[in-house]
């Protein structure tokens, strides 16, 4: 068994679409990055990559690459997916949390948890997001920004 712990943040700004968990939030703001920004998908790659020591999403998919302007970050969780499965591990589970003081996002997590299930071939069972606010203090409280936080267990594969 290992165990990956992920973190990114993203600032808001306008004119960006906001993408949560490869769902298009519907929100004046969005996050500023070079791949759509997606800042728990960000961070559940970095614990899965973590989990085996394989370094960050930064090593795998850098910012000064044109490769991923734009890029679509679910379509990078594949790839990530892919490098920890030919390393003979899979997903156990993932606890993940969104700090955002606005928007709401409850009604947007089952289709989240969809999204990344149906990327990592898991079951809803096995995959957990949670959304809070910080209570309007510090950078996300104050809308500058929007962060996650991602557990992620992975076991060797049985033959």
């Amino acid at each position: 068994m290992r165990i990956g712990i992920g973190y990114d943040v993203h600032k808001l700004i306008k004119d960006r679409p906001l993408i949560l968990g490869g769902v298009k939030v519907p929100f004046e703001l969005g996050l500023l990055g070079h791949s759509d920004a997606d800042v728990l998908v960000h961070a559940l790659m970095d614990a899965m990559l973590g989990a085996l020591a394989l370094g960050d999403i930064g090593q795998h998919f850098p910012d000064n690459d044109d490769t991923y302007k734009g890029a679509d970050s679910l379509k990078l969780l594949t790839r990530v997916n892919d490098i920890i499965k030919g390393k003979n591990f899979e997903i156990v589970n993932i606890d993940s949390i969104i700090i955002a003081q606005e928007p709401k996002l409850k009604d947007y997590l089952p289709e989240m948890i969809k999204n990344i299930c149906d990327v990592l071939d898991l079951n809803i069972e096995q995959v957990s997001i949670k959304a809070t606010t910080e209570e309007y203090l510090g950078f996300t409280g104050n809308l500058e920004g929007i962060k996650s936080q991602v557990v992620v267990l992975l076991e060797e594969r049985k033959s």
